[in-house]
């Protein structure tokens, strides 16, 4: 089935009633987790602990499926990857980090960061698709139920529109969450790439939150919700599609919004809890070694290594070595075999991952 799409924001008022309510609900979710979110002073942490969290959601929705032990057991530094899909989950990460640094320079979202988002994850420089032939089927019935573009310039045309759509802010006064719902439409609909659309779109949601100020770090990452509830995603996309009408799936992605806003504030709460609980500890029973860089390491993400705490906090490795094995002793990492090297598991951080990770709904 092939469809003309619209130039944006030729798509009528969108904006209902019903749209509005919800958007007061989101709106106020969204400013809470903001302000728990900036609670914390080095804002890296929960970059560099969450991204990788989304990066995992994110990939299984194309059905990379990965292991938080591959993840962690992982090194992207050193480009060292347990499984092929582990390296996948990294290279999204990376990508939502350098798309984030991108926007906050220049307070953009352009088709040449775009670009360079897809470019990271499918670790290739194909740009838009220039040949025909991409058709979206029904995974189970293997049904033809889309047919984006097919023409280079007509994907060009479309990107440029939507590039514009994203940066001008006086072609319309829709509420940005409103803007974000149809620029995840509009780009999953116009399909640019060969491979790759499906994550790229996910990280321009996000992106986009961050460029409209209404969050101050990437750290809300709707690939979870859109994985529980996978069959309303597509049947709503698609929906929009065939008959023109935007209210339910603009409420399904405002209720997105919401939930996992209210999701990442109670899992940030909990990593402050955390990490107050930790610098007690260390100040108690390791007073030599403690140091708030150090804290700060620990929960950079779960798990670290001899290498980077001698990178991070600039002191030798057999310093680091030590900081280790005492951290090991009072019991808040473990220590792990991995070939000729060992990582070190913030056994607490991991556990809160896990356990209010993906699976857990927070209403």
């Amino acid at each position: 089935m092939s469809l003309q799409l619209k130039m944006l924001p030729d798509i009528g008022d969108i904006e209902t009633k019903p749209v509005l309510k919800k958007l007061a609900k989101a709106h106020q979710a969204l400013a809470e987790l903001k302000g728990v979110a900036n609670s914390i002073p080095n804002q890296a942490i929960l970059i560099n602990t969450l991204s990788l969290q989304e990066a995992k959601d994110s990939s299984e929705i194309e059905n990379i499926i990965t292991t938080q032990d591959d993840i962690y057991r992982s090194d992207s530094r050193k480009q060292e990857f347990i499984s092929l899909a582990a390296k996948e989950v990294h290279s999204y990460a990376q990508a939502l980090k350098a798309g984030f640094e991108e926007v906050m320079k220049t307070g953009l979202l352009t088709n040449r960061i775009v670009l360079e988002l897809q470019a990271t994850i499918e670790h290739n420089n194909a740009g838009f698709c220039r040949l025909p032939g991409t058709a979206l089927k029904n995974q189970q019935t293997g049904e033809v139920v889309y047919e984006p573009p097919q023409h280079y310039d007509d994907i060009v045309q479309l990107m440029a529109n939507l590039e514009q759509f994203i940066n001008n802010h006086e072609l319309c006064d829709w509420d940005p969450l409103t803007k974000m719902a149809v620029i995840h439409h509009q780009f999953e609909s116009i399909h640019p790439f060969y491979d790759g659309n499906g994550r790229t779109g996910r990280i321009i949601n996000i992106l986009y939150l961050v460029q409209q100020k209404l969050l101050d770090s990437p750290v809300l990452y709707l690939s979870r919700y859109i994985n529980q509830h996978k069959a309303d995603y597509y049947r709503l996309l698609q929906a929009v599609r065939e008959t023109g009408e935007w209210q339910d799936w603009v409420l399904f992605m405002l209720q997105g919004v919401e939930q996992t806003a209210r999701h990442t504030t109670y899992l940030v709460q909990h990593i402050i809890s955390l990490m107050l609980k930790t610098k007690h500890l260390v100040r108690k029973r390791l007073p030599k070694i403690y140091s708030q860089d150090l804290i700060n390491h620990l929960f950079n993400h779960p798990y670290t290594k001899i290498d980077f705490v001698s990178d991070e906090l600039q002191v030798h490795r057999n310093t680091a070595i030590k900081y280790l094995e005492q951290l090991v002793e009072v019991g808040l990492l473990s220590k792990h075999k991995l070939g000729k090297d060992n990582y070190y598991l913030n056994i607490a951080l991991f556990d809160l991952l896990h356990n209010i990770g993906p699976h857990q709904e927070v209403v």
